[in-house]
């Protein structure tokens, strides 16, 4: 249960309390193979690459997207990429399943998935003897990524699912050269648009594959490659939760920045920061997102909007946060935070908008306050009540019928009777938990309400 202010927790205090009141006077092998050609058609190069529509790939058919491309120097750029993959490996019909395919293991757990930002990694090109494999390249991509403030800090706050997508070929296509063709469960494949680096997937695969774990807030891909690539999958909203999917070369050191900057329109609602020459000078309304304005840092400060509590401090992206020309892929028009964030080029930090925004973003998800004993139980003096600070530098306060108690203040585990109850032994006292992340890399007002949680039960002498 949330709370944004100290009034509305009383209100729903009062409220629980009254309801009480009343209450308490009433591994096998593959079952499929891929198939010789995407199309069952002769390869155009006698090679086993398919007919190409002369950008690497197949033509394919239906809607496509805008996604984003990502250089080994860090460069980002944008590209086209369908929604569906023509190295997809489909089953033969009636056939089951692989061994373990659509297996779900917990890599880390923190907590319940409704109190937990939720993040699924599904593998692509990996065989069935590769699965262990998958779950350790899975595990370096997520080191890699909480290696990144702000989620080095936040990361109590994450829980961790890889689901197994048996692939009856191992690699994907593309690597090591365009010429490579195999058919995975997730049709993942390099040279996508034409553009060598960008690692395209088949959407509703992945939807499919993400389904089957407990809660899916945040999606990678992770692909049975050491070749660098990726692509980030912005606007994606999926029925199944998440928005925006990520893909990553599993093998490769540098692609978990891949994962973080998709996370950045994903979770903290980012702009991307780079421009394109010969765009233009941009000239509609104010860009919604926290890190895009058109305002100069003079009129910024005067309004008091967007990144205006930030203006000449020291980003942690280096440097100082003032207003700088070119972003959301115009060169003019449009002022970007500092020179030079991971939303900008890979590689970087977060620059301090960016670090609030993505705060933010966690908490939309997950609870600054949990607690093993469900909300709402009937407890007594003789019980023992714990709760859990995912977050460092957590403050808890106590609550008793709805007066702060300033001697349990800090306190994660507290022996009931220690509230030295008084009245009827049968009336119920409300007590309620209050977690607040004073946390000053979010400033604005309004972001700082999603850094308050509470929790509440019931007690009787």
């Amino acid at each position: 249960m949330h709370t944004r202010t100290t009034s509305t927790v009383s209100r729903a205090a009062s409220a629980l309390l009254t309801t009480a009141l009343a209450a308490t006077l009433l591994g096998a092998a593959p079952a499929w193979s891929a198939p010789a050609d995407w199309r069952g058609a002769p390869a155009a190069d006698g090679r086993g690459a398919p007919a190409a529509d002369g950008r690497g790939a197949p033509a394919a058919d239906g809607p496509r997207r805008q996604v984003e491309a990502f250089a080994e120097d860090g460069g980002i750029s944008r590209a086209t990429a369908p929604a569906a993959s023509p190295y997809l490996a489909a089953p033969p019909a009636g056939l089951a399943a692989p061994t373990g395919d659509g297996e779900v293991t917990a890599l880390v757990r923190n907590g319940d998935p409704a109190t937990k930002l939720d993040v699924v990694v599904v593998g692509d090109g990996y065989s069935a003897q590769e699965q262990e494999k998958f779950r350790t390249d899975a595990a370096e991509k997520w080191r890699e990524i909480t290696a990144v403030e702000p989620y080095a800090t936040y990361q109590r706050l994450f829980n961790v699912w890889t689901v197994n997508a048996v692939s009856p070929e191992s690699g994907v296509t593309g690597d090591p050269d365009q010429a490579t063709v195999r058919h995975t469960a997730l049709g993942s494949y390099f040279w996508c648009d034409g553009v060598e680096r960008l690692l395209c997937v088949d959407e509703k695969a992945v939807e499919r594959y993400a389904a089957k774990a407990p809660q899916a807030d945040l999606v990678i891909v992770v692909a049975n490659s050491a070749k660098y690539g990726g692509a980030g999958y912005n606007d994606v909203k999926s029925p199944v939760g998440y928005e925006g999917i990520a893909t990553v070369a599993g093998g490769n050191a540098k692609s978990g920045q891949i994962a973080v900057h998709e996370t950045g329109h994903s979770l903290g609602k980012l702009a991307d920061e780079y421009a394109y020459d010969g765009q233009g000078t941009y000239q509609g309304d104010e860009p919604p997102e926290a890190n895009l304005s058109t305002l100069t840092a003079d009129r910024m400060s005067d309004q008091g909007t967007k990144w205006a509590r930030w203006l000449g401090q020291s980003s942690p992206d280096g440097g100082t946060v003032g207003t700088y020309q070119g972003g959301g892929y115009y060169p003019t028009g449009l002022y970007r935070p500092t020179e030079n964030s991971i939303m900008r080029s890979l590689g970087r930090e977060f620059n301090l908008p960016g670090r609030e925004a993505m705060i933010a973003g966690f908490y939309r998800h997950a609870t600054p306050l949990t607690s093993p004993t469900p909300v709402g139980s009937w407890l007594t003096a003789a019980d023992r009540l714990t709760v859990d600070l995912p977050v460092p530098g957590t403050v808890l306060r106590w609550y008793l019928d709805g007066r702060e108690q300033p001697r349990l203040r800090g306190r994660t585990a507290l022996d009931l009777d220690a509230l030295h109850l008084t009245g009827p032994r049968s009336r119920p006292h409300l007590l309620s938990a209050v977690a607040t992340d004073p946390t000053p890399a979010v400033a604005d007002p309004a972001l700082r309400t999603e850094l308050t949680g509470s929790l509440s039960w019931l007690v009787t002498r």
